[in-house]
């Protein structure tokens, strides 16, 4: 019999921020979601603030910098002054934040899989669906590993055995939407 589920991976936190600390010898920091908006005139400086996890130093992540106020759309504006999470968690995942401020994230613990129940010992072939609600690059065989609460290895072996296949590639990080079949 085959049986069809979706699962679905979203944020539960904040990922760590991956940066060296100025003050110790810290690699850790971590956000709560805060923008500092610094004006001078008719431009914004717009930062994302993070702590160091060891020290509590405070780090400044640019996100806009010396923008004309008047290109800046008013609901995005507002976000910044209100400090809202769902934009910080958009922007710190955004490539262009990473690369302007030489940062990584680390996304251990911060990330859940939800799944459609679906009855494993009626089906034999199991056609799953992957959406990934934010950019969060996770290993396919932990994810896969996790849905089907199977160790990494057993993982590997099915994938290696042909048991777990897909049209997309099964190995290294993956951080969009993608699917396959397990056969039991």
């Amino acid at each position: 019999m085959r049986a069809a589920t979706r699962w679905r991976v979203r944020p539960t936190d904040f990922p760590t921020i991956r940066r060296r600390c100025r003050v110790c010898p810290s690699m850790e920091f971590r956000t709560r979601g805060l923008f500092r908006v610094n004006a001078n005139h008719k431009l914004l400086d717009i930062w994302l603030l993070a702590l160091c996890a060891q020290c509590g130093e405070t780090t400044k992540l640019t996100v806009l910098e010396r923008a004309n106020v008047r290109t800046i759309d008013p609901a995005l504006l507002s976000g910044f002054h209100e400090n809202d999470p769902a934009l910080a968690a958009r922007l710190l995942t955004d490539p262009l934040v990473a690369r302007r401020n030489d940062i990584a994230l680390d996304w251990t613990d911060a990330w859940t899989l939800e799944m459609d129940p679906v009855e494993l010992p009626k089906a034999d072939i199991l056609d799953v669906g992957v959406h990934f609600s934010h950019r969060i690059p996770l290993r396919v065989t932990t994810l896969i590993a996790t849905g089907l609460e199977l160790s990494g290895s057993e993982v590997a072996k099915l994938i290696a055995a042909g048991g777990i296949s897909s049209g997309d590639k099964l190995t290294g990080r993956r951080a969009g939407d993608f699917g396959f079949v397990v056969r039991w």
